[in-house]
């Protein structure tokens, strides 16, 4: 099968970073389903969360799609009062990317992001490739390299 290249796979590539590309029904549309197609476990697939503060920044969070992310501890990684969801229709605009195909990698501008801690317990995770039925499997440690080296904050945090 010969993938599309995503920006995101572009942008890994570019960077040297050496990454797994998976390709996935775009029909599937929750997180798990999409694990289970990838053969891979919910606790090492993460959904791509962008938040808006009451006092107007945004911040992204990174958790595993079988998880919930809990605002207080979002708002407490984020240094900030409070947090909430954007709205669905703000997220192309604001990243660039769709709903279901949002990748912390590649996003418009640089917000900071935040892991859930869980994602220290593997060496390998995937993430959206910034489009519907396409994901990166990559080394934890080399897409928080690569998001610092854009200069963007990317800590762990507990989120969930």
């Amino acid at each position: 099968m010969n993938m599309e290249k995503t920006n995101v796979m572009r942008l890994l590539g570019a960077a040297g970073k050496e990454f797994r590309a998976h390709e996935y029904d775009s029909s599937i549309t929750d997180g798990e389903s999409v694990a289970a197609a990838l053969g891979e476990s919910p606790e090492q697939v993460f959904k791509t969360l962008v938040t808006v503060s009451g006092a107007g920044t945004f911040h992204v969070f990174v958790i595993p799609v079988n998880c919930t992310l809990n605002l207080k501890k979002a708002a407490s990684a984020a240094g900030v009062k409070n947090i909430q969801m954007i709205k669905q229709k703000e997220l192309l605009p604001l990243t660039g990317y769709v709903h279901g195909g949002c990748s912390p990698i590649g996003m418009k501008k640089p917000f900071p992001t935040y892991f859930e801690e869980s994602a220290t317990l593997y060496d390998r995770i995937c993430v959206s490739a910034g489009r519907v039925g396409y994901q990166v499997e990559l080394s934890v440690s080399d897409i928080m390299e690569y998001l610092r080296n854009q200069g963007m904050t990317a800590e762990f945090a507990d989120l969930v």
